[in-house]
């Protein structure tokens, strides 16, 4: 799932010298090499192998570095095992395993790679066993590593609500609210209708009563359409929520997903008030599109306007902002007085005297700041950033690269900066410039996650570089197994690489994760390429109601002509 607003959310390949690294380390030498022998040689010819995206050949050394260790730390098997496990290497990962089994019997991690592997391997029985063991451990942590393993240890999710339903059936479940709010949101999650009601039935009757109970039903019914049934099962949790005041964010979040941000606003606005609960009523207002209520919360917030607090002027602000008072806006932001609220109302400052068309005022403004020494490194290039934004706003490419050229000369390697000039590349469909800038940010961190996405993504979805593409998807799946724009990132390179059935799986489990318009879009174009197209339109419908102006979804409505 990319990085980019609306267009290209990640970044980009590994450097030259790293990739020539890669590859006189990560070959494999002679079974008689005395490297293998070596933990920290084997240890680092695994890690090269990894930057260059070779899973196969890193968790074979990393499982070389543990024979090599012999007994004592089981780290290196554990990162042997996971390493395999990601790179789906079975063989490698169950030899791996046994060592770390042996050298850490009792740890949860180890007995959830178990769980893992049996599903991997279709060992429903096996895995269950290992599951259960991990319920029923006193702490709390082991239904966690559970449940992860249900979430993600399957090739397909719809083995995953097979399991969650064996477990559900044995009553294996630790009887805690905490556990059982996890297993019923993963089981919403897994877009398993029938399951959800029966998880959500069972924890409605454990669990009387409990507002948080009402809030994940409400959810249930919402996610399955039936929307009268959520706003009954929040009307339940209402009362509770003067009892129990930290639920209120909770249950207006429901309420605007209902479509409802009114109610939402309506609902925090009873109790204790703080700077944050108004200011997400203003966004709550300003959403609903109630100017009225509104300027009477503006007017609210006036009669504190004697709080010289920062933070509370620059709120007042924002809250004018959202009214287009913009002059007043401009005042409460001239008015904060320090701290870090003063460098950011003197940011938003510039944004309003653009919007009231005194430009040459809002770009002198940011150049004092771009030149003010007495400021901190990061407000000073937050200074260059908004340039950037306000020039793209103004379409001026000249002006936009001339800011960014500005600010790199000062700090060339600046990761967020070249982020940004990338973006702009991006937006004018310069990949090539974009590429280079990406690439700049892995040279300075070979190992940063986010460009390693990024880079990947971009790669397979604007270019045909589709196995360097899936090496740098790779190394950030290693990273973070569980990152769901990464999952969505591997899905997409096997969905470009013609391996249609695989790229859905993960498509899926990514989705499971992530509620997001872009991936829903990457499920319905895979399903619509694959015939299925009824299913494909429902997930063009998810698509479209979690955000309707998504790039993603808007490229593959005009490419497929759905």
């Amino acid at each position: 799932m990319p990085v980019f607003p609306n267009s290209v959310r990640r970044i980009l390949p590994c450097v030259a010298l790293s990739a020539c690294l890669a590859v006189a380390w990560a070959a494999p030498p002679p079974a008689s090499d005395p490297l293998r022998e070596d933990v920290l040689g084997a240890t680092m010819a695994g890690e090269f192998a990894l930057q260059a995206g070779r899973l196969d050949e890193a968790a074979a050394w990393y499982l070389d570095a543990a024979r090599a260790a012999g007994d004592g730390d089981p780290g290196l098997a554990e990162r042997a095992t996971r390493i395999a496990l990601l790179g789906k290497d079975d063989r490698t990962a169950a030899a791996a395993l046994a060592l770390w089994r042996a050298r850490a019997p009792e740890s949860l991690a180890m007995r959830a790679a178990e769980a893992t592997l049996a599903l991997r391997n279709g060992r429903s029985r096996r895995a269950l066993r290992h599951l259960r063991g991990l319920m029923a451990e006193p702490d709390p942590a082991g239904w966690r590593h559970a449940l992860a393993v249900i979430a993600t240890g399957p090739r397909d999710p719809a083995a995953s609500a097979r399991i969650m339903r064996a477990l559900f059936d044995e009553d294996a479940v630790p009887d805690t609210l905490h556990a059982w709010l996890a297993f019923g949101d993963l089981a919403q999650r897994l877009d398993q209708e029938q399951l959800t009601r029966l998880v959500i039935a069972r924890i409605v009757e454990r669990f009387p009563g409990e507002p948080r109970v009402a809030l994940l039903r409400a959810s249930q019914l919402r996610e399955a359409g039936d929307l009268d049934g959520a706003r009954a099962a929040l009307a339940e949790a209402g009362d509770a929520v003067a009892i129990l005041p930290e639920l209120r964010l909770a249950l207006a979040a429901e309420y605007d997903a209902l479509g409802d941000p009114a109610t939402a606003e309506r609902l925090l606005a009873k109790g204790p008030q703080d700077r944050h609960v108004q200011a997400v009523r203003a966004s709550l207002l300003a959403k609903a599109e109630d100017r009225e209520a509104l300027a009477a919360l503006y007017e609210e917030l006036r009669r504190g306007a004697a709080n010289p607090e920062p933070g509370y002027r620059l709120l007042l602000g924002q809250v004018a902002e959202f009214l287009d008072l913009h002059a007043e806006a401009l005042e409460w932001y001239e008015s904060v007085a320090g701290g870090e609220a003063r460098l950011q109302a003197r940011l938003q400052a510039t944004r309003v005297l653009h919007e009231l068309d005194r430009r040459d005022e809002a770009y002198a403004a940011l150049h004092r700041m771009q030149a003010d020494g007495s400021i901190s490194d990061e407000a000073r290039r937050a200074a260059y950033l908004v340039e950037g934004e306000l020039r793209a706003r103004d379409r001026d490419l000249e002006a936009e690269n001339d800011a960014y050229a500005r600010a790199l000369a000062d700090w060339p390697d600046e990761p967020s900066l070249l982020y940004a000039r990338a973006l702009m590349w991006e937006r004018y469909d310069d990949i090539e410039r974009a590429e280079a800038d990406l690439r700049k940010i892995l040279l300075a961190d070979p190992e940063n996650v986010a460009a390693l996405n990024a880079l990947g993504y971009t790669l397979a979805d604007r270019t045909d570089r589709y196995v360097e593409a899936l090496e740098l998807i790779d190394r950030a799946r290693v990273a973070e197994p569980g990152n769901a724009a990464i999952i969505d990132s591997y899905g997409w390179v096997l969905y470009r690489l013609g391996r249609h059935e695989e790229a859905l799986v993960e498509l899926r489990r990514a989705y499971t994760l992530q509620k997001d318009a872009e991936i829903a879009a990457h499920i319905a174009e895979v399903l619509w390429v694959m015939g299925r197209r009824d299913e494909a339109r429902r997930y063009f419908d998810d698509a479209r109601r979690l955000d309707p102006e998504n790039r993603a979804l808007r490229r593959a409505l005009e490419k497929l002509g759905a």
